[in-house]
């Protein structure tokens, strides 16, 4: 049977109340508290009060109204992180629309996917995009920001208008305060050809502000630096929503910079930050400040061996998009296993199992399953993939995660690996089909295989084993090199290819990618 669905009744903790309500409601308690500090590479930064942020959101709203957007309705929003992107994701909900972010790395051929997909009726972006974004469908209407991350101001094209426009004063049309209805869609990758849609209710959205906070122990005197893609869970939900029900302030750059780092933390005296381990590398190449002011990071283990370098206890935690919090978690005031994710939390159920049912024990390695109730705690759906919906969950309501995980002492758990052919490349998920169906489709190639190549800085890296037609051209390479480069995001492009005359099989004549990776050397 499918997870435990939220049904739209009175007795739920969000009941009456959607991302409305919370903006609304720090507009008053927190008015004059810096909440957004836009911190740009080149050009001058401003900050936000809670009333100045509100007030933005709501003309945004009116002006979505005002062009007709209704609620349901959906817009893509492509852009890199810049205050705009937290408006127009924010706003659209504020509005009853529904914003579907997207990967500021994608290809015109994956935008297309996602527009077509998810049936948006207009878009927002960058100048640097627009001409992609323009070209990805045909929206009633596509707004483009004045500048690229706070650089010098772009003039937009004649065709397209200034995001600046999207500000009304006039009143917005009223409609219930429904927790159930849907707020946002983020692409994950999956096992499947093409990215699946995860639709979060406001319900989701109210969840991941309120429950990230409570894990992350964020008070009104934090201040969380906000580095990651805004387009993504841990941005959204770990950072911008958990810092907005806290009451602290959210600082937001373009996007990591390990030069940029410290002096940034040091200006605002920040207190809080989510990093990936590729953060870490990159951090242990520059000086730590004498004297900081963080009291806490999250990243993808606990106590980290870096922390005593950079004098910061780090949180570790594992999560989903489909979860919108953790689903395991350290501890912020004692120590924890390290290198472990964590142990699980009360807000969820959790299961080790082997692949025969069998539950793991202590020491055993087996596959994650966790159980919450569809519509809060975890996701609403896949939009319209209703069988990816109904396959994500086992008989028993648990969502499959497709990760393994090692039972560790006392209940902690170890990351092992991934079940479903997924590679972790520099914190980005990457499905393995995905870029096999794009170099399948390069007449000459017969079969293919991609596999995580591991990586000093990257964690992983895809490369691709491929085995040529008889027939195959010459320049089969540079074909399939170009394919990927047309279709795919560069993070998604094989680091190598190999061309080979076979394929090792296991049982059932499968790729036996296992054999393949041995034959890689760390890039």
């Amino acid at each position: 049977m499918p997870a435990p669905a939220l049904a739209n009744r009175h007795v739920m903790p969000f009941a009456g109340q959607d991302i409305r309500t919370l903006v609304d409601a720090q507009a008053i308690h927190r008015a004059n508290h810096p909440f957004l500090i836009w911190e740009p590479f080149t050009g001058e930064g401003f900050t936000w009060t809670y009333a100045a942020f509100a007030d933005r959101i709501r003309r945004f709203a009116a002006a979505l109204a005002a062009r007709g957007v209704q609620p349901g309705d959906r817009i893509l929003v492509h852009l890199d992180n810049c205050p705009e992107a937290v408006v127009a994701w924010i706003g659209c909900a504020y509005a009853g629309a529904v914003a579907v972010t997207t990967n500021a790395k994608s290809t015109a051929d994956e935008l297309s996917y996602f527009a077509d997909h998810s049936g948006a009726v207009a878009a927002i972006t960058q100048p640097k995009f627009a001409e992609l974004v323009n070209g990805a469908a045909r929206f009633a209407w596509v707004a483009v920001t004045n500048t690229d991350n706070g650089d010098d101001p772009v003039a937009p094209t004649p065709q397209d208008a200034s995001f600046d426009r999207l500000d009304s004063d006039t009143s917005l049309p009223a409609r219930p305060h429904d927790p159930m209805a849907p707020f946002s869609i983020q692409y994950t990758s999956g096992t499947t050809s093409r990215p699946k849609a995860v639709l979060w209710t406001h319900a989701n959205a109210l969840w991941g502000g309120r429950i990230n906070a409570l894990h992350e122990t964020l008070n009104e005197r934090d201040v969380h630096l906000t580095t990651l893609p805004l387009f993504h869970t841990n941005a959204q939900a770990y950072s911008v929503l958990a810092s907005l029900w806290a009451g602290c302030t959210c600082i937001v750059q373009p996007k990591f910079s390990a030069s940029r780092f410290w002096p940034v933390s040091l200006k605002h005296r920040a207190t809080w930050a989510s990093v990936v381990p590729f953060c870490n590398r990159a951090l242990m190449e520059h000086e730590v400040p004498a004297q900081h002011h963080y009291r806490l990071w999250g990243n993808g283990a606990c106590d980290m061996p870096t922390d005593a370098h950079f004098r910061v206890k780090t949180i570790g935690w594992w999560g989903m998009t489909e979860t919108i919090t953790h689903g395991t978690l350290g501890t912020p005031d004692r120590a924890d296993l390290p290198m472990s994710m964590g142990r699980p939390v009360p807000e969820y159920e959790l299961r080790v199992a082997h692949e025969d049912g069998r539950r793991a024990e202590p020491g055993e390695t087996g596959d994650l399953a966790i159980r919450g109730i569809r519509g809060l705690s975890l996701f609403a759906e896949y939009a319209g993939n209703a069988k990816a919906t109904d396959d994500a969950f086992d008989e028993h309501g648990f969502f499959l995660t497709g990760d393994r995980v090692t039972l560790g002492p006392d209940g902690y758990l170890i990351f092992a690996d991934r079940s479903k052919d997924m590679l972790k490349v520099g914190g980005e998920n990457v499905a393995a089909s995905e870029i096999e169906r794009v170099i399948a489709t390069v007449a000459g190639v017969q079969e293919v295989a991609v596999v995580a190549q591991k990586h000093r800085m990257l964690d992983e890296v895809p490369y691709a084993f491929i085995l040529p037609a008889a027939n195959a051209p010459d320049d089969l390479t540079a074909r399939i090199e170009a394919a990927c480069a047309s279709q795919l995001a560069p993070f998604k492009r094989p680091h190598g290819l190999r061309l080979v005359e076979a394929l090792p099989r296991s049982t059932l004549e499968k790729i036996a990618k296992a054999e393949l990776r041995k034959l890689l050397d760390p890039a």
